[in-house]
């Protein structure tokens, strides 16, 4: 930037001073510059108390103004002020008619918002503010208006013509044009519009809604992509089900459109009628989609359908207030995903990215709350606190409320606030009002940020007969909040008899949640014959670190007789990372370790144990990833823990060879593919087995692993076969195994990918040079958003061993690419930064090789606000 970007204020909200009450846009696509033409109707907002106010557009710094008239008379420069992104009129009547033409150009943007042109397709983004670079306009989320779009382009070469709502007009011209008009007749905000041309195909069902309303459902992509749309409609065809029969919300429009682009800097977006998805998002077949895609399309597909109501039908009031859409959306897809699968391992799967990464987050320097309170540039905070902490959040008014209380506030929610831009606040006030429950200490989740600390100790009167539980709360400092006042908590607990049998609580259930308020509070329980083993923060009922005293002993009990799947899960994964620590925090290269037997004796039992649920065997097998145990850790030693983790999973293969090898065999079967959710369970234990098998480098296994690769009909054998022998020792066959698949999928861009990043986060050395000639590579495409996420991101997010090389290669690298993309897609390059602004978690060696790299990119330039406000706040 030129000059400091300027903090954008929450406190400093005002109402807009117009409203808009219909918007007109035609666009006319040619293949050098683009003509949109606005006509839009506006009237003085009646809640604007000032007095002649001026009308502020935001149309961004590249975007030409051609002409600009007010109720057909044209304006000079000298009748209105641009400065930067904003474009300023006074002098106006209380009501008129504003068009503008504004000349654009999609075919050389790069940075992918707004209006843009990637493989021969023009598509949109424009959340959060890519409508500026579109045309001038109020570009801001409580300015809504119903939109009519006239999309107009070459027949031959762009067939169809998107936008929102339902198609209403359409016509050819003699020169081989034509044209398509649409209409939405529900007012929205101007990030949700979308557009879409392109020579694509498509697939088309309907649903009948709990109304009797007949809705066209169409699903478009390329051509060659048609055979991989099914499991997409399907998943629409079930969340459309589930959200009436959970929520009561039906479908508003005659049809709802899906779009697949390959170009897409974000996973998918929720416009109002006209969903445009990244293919990772869509795109769903077995040959080329492994389990983990076709539940993330499941989840996707579901989140943005459940934002026609959460989001679309009431959206935010600004900005700060993103979590109100997007966190109670994660928190309905997580539901959905859930019933649709095994809500333990859902659960498991969303506290592991919470613990890893949301954590993370809170103690680094971009640490904000679910409800920021200022922000540079808007597209940073499209965070893990927003989206996942957020949706916990939900989560906790659910609990503290009860599944009906919480069905009765959600009602009342979108009953109220249909057709508004609200805040927060307002959904914790409906929240409130339906239950007649008081939410105010709870409200402190939305405005502080940081992971509360829960330390809780025991004591057992065996007199008296009572057990009793001290939790002590706290919240570590981050930027701009040094001190916090007690959160409302939910803990949510049981306790466990000597036999291992559930105890019934006061509440008359096995499970109770205890309110924790204050900094300090005891609870106690009474009629006990023996100390009880508590089981604590039952399926993670709130998003803290908990801590208490467990033996490994105590672990173990619970990893065999914890009702909570949940539970069972987190005490494997606490015995392991226990142990682990231990290892880490004594290790030296040249001294040989020692492994607690225990951690066998655990891991055997549930081998051996008939009837368990593949899916929790499968989760409760793996060991803490190496990103967990680093933020778990003070100072990050990234040697230690990457040598310990692959000690203990070589102890494990080699203690348990027989077992694995067992519940390999009995899980490889030659059945037809399904993404079902026991399909899924069976073939993640399975590879899980295999993993742990090829880590002892045996002949054998490696055959296991090329047999497998060999017969495989699906991309999830296929891929961790492919993954199991590169990461490998046998250099010479997965040479062989890598040219083979590419030379086999180079057609196939998603795959493509996956063989990408099977090579960057591939720990052996030489890492980094064989990242910068995959970046070399016809495959690589520096401008595709998922080019860059599967081969620089997933050896600098993915690959620790190798990303921090002493030398600071791996640094440099990331500086490098963060400079070149900087210019040509701030959004992908400030979200790639992470790991450098965690460079005060590592030893000082490492802290000023990481610092010193954060400091190049800060003096490289003129910075995009994207960047600098990263960049800034991680030198800060």
């Amino acid at each position: 930037m030129s000059q400091e970007p300027q903090v954008i204020y929450l406190k400093d909200y005002t109402v807009p001073s117009y409203n808009i009450e219909t918007t007109d846009l035609r666009f006319e696509l040619f293949e050098e510059e683009t003509l949109v033409k606005a006509e839009l109707k506006i009237s003085r907002n009646p809640e604007c108390k000032a007095t002649n106010p001026t009308l502020d557009l935001f149309g961004h710094e590249d975007l030409e103004l051609c002409r600009l008239t007010i109720d057909g008379q044209v304006l000079s420069a000298s009748d209105y002020q641009r400065d930067g992104e904003i474009l300023k009129i006074g002098n106006l009547p209380e009501s008129f008619v504003l068009q503008s033409v504004t000349r654009i150009h999609p075919e050389t943007n790069t940075a992918l918002e707004g209006l843009y042109k990637s493989d021969g397709m023009y598509c949109t983004q424009c959340e959060a503010e890519g409508f500026r670079r579109i045309t001038f306009f109020p570009d801001r989320p409580d300015v809504m208006s119903i939109y009519r779009t006239t999309v107009e382009a070459e027949q031959s070469k762009y067939p169809v013509l998107l936008s929102n709502g339902n198609p209403v007009d359409r016509g050819e011209s003699e020169d081989g044009r034509h044209w398509v008009t649409w209409e939405d007749p529900f007012p929205k905000p101007s990030y949700l519009f979308a557009l879409v041309a392109g020579d694509l195909q498509h697939i088309e069902d309907s649903f009948t809604t709990m109304s009797g309303r007949e809705v066209r459902l169409m699903i478009y992509a390329e051509e060659k992509d048609l055979d991989k749309l099914d499991y997409a409609m399907l998943s629409l065809k079930n969340a459309m089900k589930w959200d009436e029969e959970t929520y009561g919300r039906e479908y508003d429009l005659d049809i709802y459109m899906i779009v697949a682009v390959d170009f897409f800097n974000m996973g998918a977006m929720e416009n109002k009628g006209l969903n445009i998805f990244n293919t990772s998002c869509v795109l769903a077949n077995p040959k080329t989609t492994t389990d983990a895609s076709f539940q993330r399309v499941e989840g996707v597909v579901a989140h943005e359908y459940f934002h026609n109501w959460s989001g679309n039908r009431v959206t935010c009031r600004d900005w700060f207030q993103l979590s109100l859409k997007e966190g109670f959306t994660v928190f309905r897809d997580a539901g959905f995903s859930s019933d649709m699968n095994s809500r333990t391992v859902k659960r498991v799967e969303d506290v592991a990215v919470l613990r890893t990464a949301q954590f993370a987050e809170d103690a680094g320097p971009m640490s904000h709350p679910i409800r920021p309170d200022s922000f540079i540039e808007i597209s940073n905070f499209y965070t893990l606190t927003i989206y996942e902490k957020g949706a916990e959040v939900v989560g906790m008014v659910k609990t503290l409320l009860g599944e009906e209380l919480f069905r009765k506030g959600s009602d009342l929610y979108f009953e109220r606030h249909d057709g508004q831009a609200v805040t927060t606040e307002d959904f914790v006030q409906a929240m409130e009002d339906a239950s007649g429950k008081d939410l105010s200490q709870f409200r402190a989740w939305y405005h502080q940020a940081g992971t509360p600390e829960l330390n809780v100790s025991d004591s057992f009167d065996e007199a008296n007969g009572t057990y009793q539980l001290n939790v002590k709360q706290r919240c570590p400092a981050t930027p701009g909040q040094d001190k916090k006042t007690p959160f409302h908590i939910p803990l949510a607990m049981g306790l466990l008899d000597t036999a291992g049998n559930e105890i019934q609580l006061s509440n008359g259930e096995t499970t109770q949640v205890l309110d924790v308020v204050e900094s300090e509070q005891t609870f106690t329980f009474s009629g006990l014959s023996a100390k009880p083993v508590p089981s604590l923060l039952r399926g993670f009922s709130a998003p803290v670190k908990l801590f208490y005293p467990y033996t490994r002993d105590e672990l173990m009990f619970l990893m065999a007789n914890d009702s909570d799947g949940f539970s069972r899960w987190d005490a494997a994964q606490k015995l392991a990372v226990d142990i682990m620590q231990e290892l880490i925090a004594a290790y030296q290269p040249d001294t040989a370790m020692q492994l607690d037997q225990r951690l066998i004796t655990a891991y055997r039992s549930v081998l051996e144990t008939e009837g368990l649920d593949k899916a929790m065997v499968s989760k409760v097998l793996t060991l803490p990833s190496e990103a967990y145990l680093s933020e778990l850790a003070d100072v990050v030693d990234v040697d230690a823990i990457h040598h310990v983790r692959k000690f203990v999973r070589q102890q494990i293969a080699e203690q348990l060879e027989d077992q694995l090898l067992k519940i390999y065999r009995e899980n490889d079967l030659e059945v037809e593919y399904s993404p079902d959710a026991d399909s899924i369970a069976r073939r993640s234990l399975k590879n899980l087995c295999l993993a742990y098998l090829i880590s002892l480098d045996k002949e054998e296994y490696l055959q296991l692993a090329q047999s497998q690769y060999n017969k495989a009909d699906n991309m999830t054998d296929m891929q961790a076969a492919l993954a199991l022998v590169a990461h490998s020792p046998f250099a010479d066959e997965a040479e062989t195994m890598l040219t083979e698949f590419y030379e086999n999928w180079k057609e196939e861009s998603l795959v493509v990918n996956l063989w990408l990043s099977i090579q960057s986060c591939d720990p052996k050395a030489g890492a980094l040079s064989r990242v910068e000639k995959l970046m070399q590579h016809p495959a690589f495409d520096s401008k595709n958003p998922n080019k860059l996420r599967s081969v620089i991101s997933v050896f600098c997010m993915q690959n620790s061993i190798n990303f921090h090389a002493m030398d600071g290669s791996g640094y440099r690298f990331l500086a490098d690419r963060i400079i070149e993309l900087n210019k040509q897609n701030p959004q992908i390059a400030s979200r790639m930064l992470t790991p450098l602004t965690r460079w005060k978690k590592y030893s000082p060696e490492r802290q000023s090789l990481m610092k010193a790299q954060l400091n190049r990119i800060s003096q490289s330039g003129e910075l995009s606000k994207d960047v600098y406000e990263v960049v800034s706040k991680s030198l800060a």
